[in-house]
């Protein structure tokens, strides 16, 4: 038989999803978790038509307003509604979550990937992830914002760099395992290119644990976010994001308490079911796991 007409070995179906999105129901705690996060992912959607008025108008004489039918949660110091701008907040403090997610798996997915499977050049970039990895990312976002200025890209990149090389490390670990076994020695053997051996036997890999991997750095993103425009190193003030509201309620917080509760109440739903979907995803994409339930 023909070299060019040997199938190619398939890749373990422990690396695939057992049961798809089903995880987010299993139990009712993530389900509980998926529909809250949901609700939280749709308000910020929805803020244009939700929010009863501007997140961004200062109304003097309306300062510190409490609760009524005119603002359902009252205003801030500058007498803007603070339903409003946490419903916006929540659209720049999740963007900022999964953009941070997104770019960090991609970056880390390809200097994984080269890492891995390339030895001559491991040495060099691990050691260049563990620098990244000494520094604390809190100080290093800092740092990143203070030298490049606020902005909401700038944020985002600063909250970015610090989870490289955690996404990095990951992936060479799963490549290093996966390099070795018969079905990528097979196509090495068989001359398939190392674009379509990396694409097709070394990426699917990837797949389950940078799902969760991803769930993780989401979260951790949102509280970084948070935590720096609280100590006033984020987006301007003026923006609203959920650490920009409770870093202007924190001078009132004796006299109107609601000011750090709502954004705060929020900001933990939100991270809180981050986290717990990305237990059950791990669960779930773990096929050990699996073998447990199954010897059960």
């Amino acid at each position: 038989m023909a070299i060019d007409t040997i199938p190619e070995p398939s890749i373990p179906i422990a690396a695939a999803p057992r049961s798809g999105l089903g995880f987010l129901t299993s139990t009712p705690i993530i389900a509980t978790a998926t529909v809250c996060l949901l609700l939280v992912i749709a308000s910020a959607i929805l803020a244009p038509l939700l929010s009863p008025h501007d997140p961004q108008l200062l109304a003097p004489a309306q300062r510190l307003k409490p609760a009524s039918a005119q603002f359902l949660l009252g205003t801030d110091a500058y007498g803007r509604d603070v339903l409003s701008r946490i419903l916006y907040g929540g659209r720049i403090s999740l963007l900022i979550g999964l953009g941070a997610a997104v770019i960090s798996i991609v970056i880390g997915l390809v200097i994984g990937l080269v890492s891995g499977f390339f030895k001559w050049v491991d040495a060099v970039l691990m050691r260049v992830m563990d620098g990244l990895m000494a520094i604390p990312s809190i100080l290093l976002a800092i740092a990143v914002v203070s030298l490049s200025g606020a902005s909401l890209a700038t944020v985002m990149i600063a909250i970015t760099i610090p989870e490289i090389p955690r996404v990095a490390r990951l992936v060479r670990s799963v490549v290093l395992s996966a390099r070795e076994e018969p079905y990528v020695e097979a196509a090495i053997s068989v001359g398939s290119s190392l674009p379509k051996i990396m694409a097709r036997h070394l990426m699917p890999n990837t797949v389950a644990p940078l799902i969760v991997q991803g769930t993780y750095i989401c979260a951790s993103a949102i509280l970084t976010e948070a935590i720096l425009s609280f100590l006033g190193a984020g987006i301007s003030p003026e923006t609203p994001t959920w650490g920009n509201i409770m870093a202007e309620g924190r001078a009132y917080f004796q006299i109107k308490p609601s000011l750090i509760f709502w954004p705060g109440l929020l900001l933990s739903i939100a991270i809180l079911s981050v986290n717990l979907i990305g237990d059950a995803a791990r669960d779930a994409l773990d096929p050990r796991m699996k073998q447990r339930e199954g010897a059960k």
